[in-house]
């Protein structure tokens, strides 16, 4: 379905803008009229990481007047496999600093905002009402909820993208147009049941395929030319190398898009998807110890059964000494419950200590009432124990 342009053209394209575009306006499709648009355009980008970084670069390349970019954290060495918008020199750097200095060097021509705080309830309808269209690169619920229901209540198109090791998808969610984000999943999935990149991976050039599907997206939007994927959801599969497409209906029933939705104001989004489920954050209420306490406990020699609860990709980068790997998978499933000793006090420990939080709710249930997890999971360990080790 095509759709009427959503933003005037500016008045006129310089001379350096000229030979800067000119492999755009002798685009039928885009020509002057079109660039113009993009010039007077205002798109904000949430988050600059693995899809920020391409999208912010292509929107800069095309001449996007007013980038927005919304990120409150600082550039990791684990972050260059994927987020190309940062270098070696960024380290340690914000992340929104950073990815402002690659953006004015593609185009000093575009104009950078920079909102370094989180995005929350407070904040989001006060920074979207500045831009025209939101471009979104987060990688967790509570936030892609978020930016879902602000943009429906601003009526604002919402251009949405995910990835996960090699798969990737995207749409673009209008609810004046077509369905939002909430008509193709009403509800978050569990907690602990749908890992992270941080947790799974992402295959790093993915980043870049669904990323430039997002600009793409935009500027046919902001330009009004082509049929934006409005009602469609694409899906990549980079290890078959496919692409296809489902149809997405508008939910007579949406929460908050509906002629009588239930949503009418913003939420406690980190409430409604349950980063930590009730069960988890009962069972490590008293029962969490920190990397020191383990430590002490081997050194005093402690009859315990250290068991780490993370995949075996992860075991391999970095493990504490000792412990045995037994995925998450297995507890959930049921079927390592019947391996778990009589004996011993059993701790575990994951990344962070989310995961093993959702198992450590599992053995409680199961009767190991004396069972422990470490708050901070292997990544404390490192800080605090062994800082030679690394931290992926």
């Amino acid at each position: 379905m095509s759709l009427p342009p959503l933003v005037e053209p500016a008045a006129a394209l310089t001379v350096d803008e000229v030979r800067r575009y000119s492999r755009h306006l002798i685009i039928p499709d885009v020509g002057m009229d079109g660039q113009k648009r993009l010039k007077n355009a205002k798109v904000l980008c949430v988050g600059a990481g693995g899809l920020g970084s391409p999208a912010l670069m292509y929107m800069a390349a095309a001449g996007v007047g007013t980038l927005g970019i919304v990120e409150f954290d600082e550039v990791d060495e684990s972050n260059l496999q994927r987020q190309i918008i940062h270098s070696q020199s960024d380290i340690g750097r914000t992340k929104a600093e950073s990815a402002k200095d690659t953006v004015l060097g593609i185009n000093p021509h575009t104009e950078v905002r920079l909102h370094q705080e989180r995005l929350d309830s407070s904040n989001v309808m006060e920074i979207f009402a500045e831009y025209d269209l939101i471009v979104d690169g987060t990688d967790n619920f509570a936030t892609r909820y978020l930016v879902n229901d602000a943009c429906v209540l601003l009526n604002k198109p919402y251009v949405w993208g995910s990835i996960y090791r090699f798969d990737g998808q995207a749409s673009v969610f209008w609810s004046e147009h077509g369905p939002c984000y909430r008509c193709l999943y009403p509800e978050p999935p569990p907690p602990g049941m749908v890992p992270s990149c941080a947790e799974g991976g992402v295959l790093g050039v993915l980043c870049a395929s669904v990323g430039s599907i997002q600009v793409n997206e935009a500027i046919k939007l902001l330009a009004g030319i082509g049929d934006p994927l409005v009602g469609r959801l694409m899906i990549y599969d980079a290890l078959e190398m496919s692409y296809r497409q489902v149809k997405v209906r508008k939910d007579p029933g949406c929460a908050v898009c509906s002629e009588n939705p239930t949503v009418t104001e913003l939420i406690d989004y980190e409430a409604f998807c349950g980063v930590v489920s009730e069960e988890a954050q009962e069972a490590a209420a008293g029962s969490t110890i920190t990397p020191k306490q383990l430590k002490e406990w081997m050194d005093d020699g402690e009859r315990i059964e250290v068991i780490d609860v993370r995949e075996p990709n992860e075991y391999e980068i970095v493990s504490i000494p000792g412990a045995k790997l037994i995925p998450k998978d297995g507890f959930l499933m049921g079927n390592a419950l019947q391996d778990m000793p009589q004996d011993k006090k059993i701790v575990l420990h994951c990344k962070t200590g989310v995961r093993s939080a959702e198992v450590l709710a599992v053995l409680k249930d199961a009767g190991f009432a004396d069972a422990v997890h470490v708050g901070g999971g292997v990544i404390g360990w490192v800080n605090q124990i062994e800082p030679d080790k690394p931290i992926y």
